[in-house]
């Protein structure tokens, strides 16, 4: 992803370069005079922009935890990719423009199509020209759309629905089914052939595996049940096959069918692997009653919000059990033990292996237990008999023990050493997690009483500290390119003038993904960060060709046309080169192209938009920030003027 990202622009530093040496060809420079000046005047834009755009990347390589292990290897290639583009285009660009590039550029030796093109550019820019001439003395129209759009991005930045990762069509579904507590290993069979059966009647199922009486990971009443699809060009998409196995599957009666398509790029900590969900919540306390009060609640709790497809969890307090109650004085008598009772239930019921049989060619293991017919009804614990130490008699189990049935706890979950219980949660298709988790924060402040502590788990926890920290990253990142701009330009205000078309471009990437309906992912963050490196490199071009005419002696309005002009096509060219690099992502193509479709989505539209503002935009700025930092210098030489005197009078004295 980070090589397809890259192409769209490493070009941009030799675009620059280029541009520029062929422009002063144009004015009649011979190629290798051209090709000298330009290096002096681009080479620091250059350098500028090269920076300015690795140190965006640069948070993402720093930062730890699970961000920093799935994009690491991406920021690192895009910083390397950029550093390497910078070097060529300032050394090896200009021996190739001087070799390469024909000495004069006439009307008369140019190609139909430079000559369409020179028209039509000519043309754009002489428009451009006079418009602009037009909001650099109406600026308040320029500062007046920058606040527009710096306010609709936090306002579209709520409205987006929030995912972490896109779950994608991985062909692969996974499903845990419930079944009755306390159901006996011949019925869960039963129930595993017909889930076998619905599964493989479904045609876009190709092969299917299921799994019972399995007990890592899965209680005695679960099973596992995957379904591996066909290709996505012969089967309609995974979401609508997960819903039409849900259908099938809920109509075996006495199960509840907990299925969902596995995400391609998957999280998963703990509470939810291999689990009934993809999300998960976990309530605790030091109160077990209170704990398990409090998790039916919350139980309750999330079934009124709609965007669940199924809401569980792992507390299971109806199960059947048969508890042995000890007639202490009575097996005593009969010279008995707690251990004798415990072996010969054992014995009965536990397939007990005792022992070995070698032979020369196979080995045989010897498994002690009562036969199917004889341990099915808890009265048949009456035809158990003891052996009576110190005597030949046999003493039968009803003398010594009374079986009771209850009904009580499956299992007693914990975390951190305290009781426990995790609900586990599926989401409809278009349903956000960002809607879900705020809901189940909202309904555990609402349900949960003090003593009992609730907590996300799973890729539900790791969705809320990712953006939590990626908020954050963007801040740092925005700070760096400002403190690098600041050590470039010498200057605390020119780096604002650039920065400024960073809320531009954003608002045009959100209003892109709300557009087409997109959530707010993880690639949506990534394709953000690189928007505003590319994006600020058309204020750099502008900021920077602008000091250089001020230092010529033209006023403020003079330099910022003339520098928006002249650059005007390299930044045409740059955005351009950008934008088709971004394309094909947003076309969705390749192996589960729709997950990284954000990112692409974000980048067009975050280009298109910002070309169409920033031109205009970012000149006004630039002169509000020249008005400004001319008022801060006189106001400084007058402060330095009135020391001066104050020294001179103090001498005087």
């Amino acid at each position: 992803m980070a090589l397809t990202l890259a192409i769209g622009f490493l070009v941009d530093d030799a675009i620059v370069f280029l541009e520029n040496t062929v422009r002063l060809i144009e004015s009649g420079q011979n190629p290798l005079e051209a090709s000298i000046n330009s290096a002096r005047q681009i080479t620091f834009t250059i350098i500028a922009m090269t920076v300015s755009l690795a140190v965006v990347f640069l948070p993402l390589v720093m930062v730890t935890g699970i961000i920093g292990r799935i994009f690491r290897e991406f920021s690192v290639t895009i910083i390397v990719a950029i550093f390497a583009s910078g070097i060529v285009s300032i050394t090896l660009t200009p021996m190739m423009c001087s070799r390469t590039l024909s000495g004069v550029r006439g009307h008369g030796n140019q190609t139909w199509m430079e000559r369409s093109v020179g028209r039509l550019f000519k043309t754009i820019t002489t428009s451009y020209g006079r418009s602009l001439y037009f909001f650099l003395h109406h600026r308040w129209i320029s500062a007046l759309t920058w606040l527009a759009c710096l306010g609709l991005t936090l306002w579209v930045f709520e409205l987006l629905p929030k995912t972490f990762i896109p779950p994608g069509d991985s062909g692969f579904i996974r499903g845990v089914i419930l079944g009755p507590e306390g159901i006996s290993p011949a019925r869960i069979r039963e129930i595993q052939h017909q889930v076998d059966n619905v599964l493989r009647r479904n045609p876009a199922v190709n092969e299917t595996f299921t799994l019972s009486g399995f007990s890592k990971g899965l209680s005695s009443n679960q099973m596992l049940a995957l379904a591996f699809l066909k290709g996505p060009n012969v089967r309609p998409p995974i979401q609508v096959v997960v819903g039409q196995l849900i259908r099938e599957l809920s109509q075996i009666p006495g199960i509840i069918p907990l299925v969902r398509p596995d995400p391609v790029l998957q999280i998963s900590t703990g509470a939810t692997k291999n689990s009934q969900g993809q999300y998960a919540f976990t309530v605790s306390g030091v109160d077990a009653k209170q704990v398990y009060q409090a998790a039916q609640a919350m139980i309750a709790k999330c079934r009124q919000f709609d965007g669940f497809q199924s809401v569980s969890s792992d507390y299971f307090a109806n199960t059947p059990t048969l508890g042995i109650k000890l007639n202490e004085l009575q097996f005593q008598s009969y010279g008995l033990s707690n251990m004798d009772i415990e072996k010969l239930l054992k014995n009965a019921y536990s397939q007990n292996y005792t022992y070995l049989i070698k032979t020369p060619v196979d080995q045989y293991q010897v498994i002690v237990e009562a036969e199917d017919s004889q341990r099915s009804d808890p009265n048949n614990l009456n035809q158990l008999y003891y052996k009576s130490s110190g005597s030949q008699s046999t003493v039968p189990n009803r003398t010594v023990t009374e079986p009771r049935a209850s009904a009580g706890m499956l299992s007693v979950n914990h975390l951190n050493q305290f009781p426990a219980v995790t609900l586990f949660f599926n989401l409809k298709p278009n349903v956000s997690t960002g809607d879900a988790t705020s809901f189940i924060e909202r309904a555990a402040a609402e349900t949960l009483p003090p003593t009992i502590r609730g907590q996300l788990q799973g890729e539900a926890k790791t969705f809320n500290e990712t953006f939590a920290q990626l908020g954050v990253l963007v801040f740092v990142a925005v700070f760096v390119m400002y403190v690098i701009l600041g050590i470039l330009y010498e200057s605390w205000l020119h780096p604002i003038t650039v920065l400024s078309s960073l809320p531009v471009a954003t608002v045009g990437g959100l209003l892109t993904l709300l557009l087409f309906g997109s959530e707010l992912s993880l690639y949506s963050y990534i394709g953000m960060f690189m928007l505003i490196g590319i994006v600020k490199k058309n204020g750099i071009m502008m900021v920077d060709f602008a000091v250089e005419q001020r230092r010529a002696g033209k006023t403020p309005v003079e330099a910022v046309h003339e520098a928006s002009i002249e650059r005007f096509r390299p930044i045409i060219m740059t955005t351009l080169a950008a934008l088709m690099g971004a394309i094909p992502i947003a076309l969705a193509f390749g192996a589960d192209g729709a997950s990284r479709r954000p990112l692409g989505l974000i980048l067009v539209g975050g280009l298109v938009v910002s070309q169409l503002i920033t031109l205009y935009v970012t000149p006004a700025l630039y002169l509000y920030m020249e008005s400004l930092q001319e008022k801060l210098n006189g106001w400084y030489d007058k402060l330095r003027t009135r020391q001066h005197k104050k020294r001179e009078f103090a001498t005087a004295q």
